[in-house]
């Protein structure tokens, strides 16, 4: 049976003494591989019984672990493996992702983006970059974040959500103004996401770039869920709206649906 590492003990003046230690008796429950006692997990982790059980219940409470009420034993619960299969799920989402973009990179040699929504915000997660010599700068990199509301990846991500939250999240952002095409107000920019969930792909025409312009479409998993976008951008001299409406909308819709169909969606 694999040991759980050794804790910190706060001895690192950059961690938090109970973080570090809730997140090692995590550790020792997942290792353990069976429900075990409160003594267990104290011994295991060079805790008293009086920490380990408020760290327990602390835990408990926000459902990462679980107690048998019959014989008091802890055990992971589901929030652990709800996150850990998340790590799992994006992992795979990038490698499924990854030939599919860079086989679109390689048909129109434009920068391909695999990007996914935190709360307001637009997080690139992968990137097959164009080789063209004329380049732009482009704000969108993998690692960066920033506001969905100008950014096509980010436009398909928001219109995905619930009309409740989506409203609340609109009437709240602090919509600023990157270029003449950025839309600043709530109203319109509903309105947009509205356009952007019937047609099934969203546009930049530069307004977070004033030179890039992209087109994105949404990335589905297994229950019909919107959890990624994938997108192409390019300087407005390559991207014109005719190569758009001609060509771009339905590769990148193809192949945002082709990657969807390899993590279990069934078009439904």
């Amino acid at each position: 049976m694999k040991m759980a590492k050794q804790g910190t003990n706060g001895d690192d003046a950059k961690t938090v003494q109970a973080v570090d230690r809730a997140l090692f008796i995590l550790e020792t429950l997942a290792d353990a591989g069976e429900p075990i006692t409160i003594t267990e997990i104290a011994q295991k982790t060079n805790l008293t019984l009086g920490t380990a059980h408020r760290l327990l219940y602390t835990m408990i409470q926000r459902g990462f672990v679980e107690q048998n009420t019959e014989n008091s034993k802890y055990r992971l619960g589901i929030k652990a493996f709800q996150v850990g299969n998340a790590a799992i799920y994006f992992k795979d989402l990038r490698s499924i992702a990854r030939p599919v973009m860079e086989e679109l990179q390689q048909k129109y040699n434009e920068t391909v983006n695999l990007a996914t929504l935190d709360d307001s915000e637009v997080v690139y997660i992968d990137q097959v970059e164009s080789t063209n010599m004329v380049l732009v700068r482009m704000f969108a990199r993998t690692g960066n974040r920033g506001p969905a509301y100008c950014t096509g990846s980010g436009k398909v991500l928001l219109s995905a959500l619930p009309q409740d939250k989506l409203e609340n999240l609109v009437y709240n952002m602090n919509l600023k103004k990157f270029s003449n095409e950025t839309i600043t107000d709530p109203e319109l920019l509903l309105k947009e996401l509205i356009r952007v969930k019937r047609d099934g792909y969203g546009l930049d025409l530069g307004e977070r770039d004033e030179e890039v312009r992209c087109v994105a479409a949404p990335i589905n998993n297994y229950e019909g869920k919107v959890i990624a976008a994938l997108s192409i951008s390019g300087p407005s001299i390559r991207i014109t709206t005719p190569f758009i409406k001609n060509e771009l909308v339905d590769a990148v819709k193809n192949a945002a649906n082709k990657i969807s169909i390899q993590l279990g969606y069934n078009g439904k």
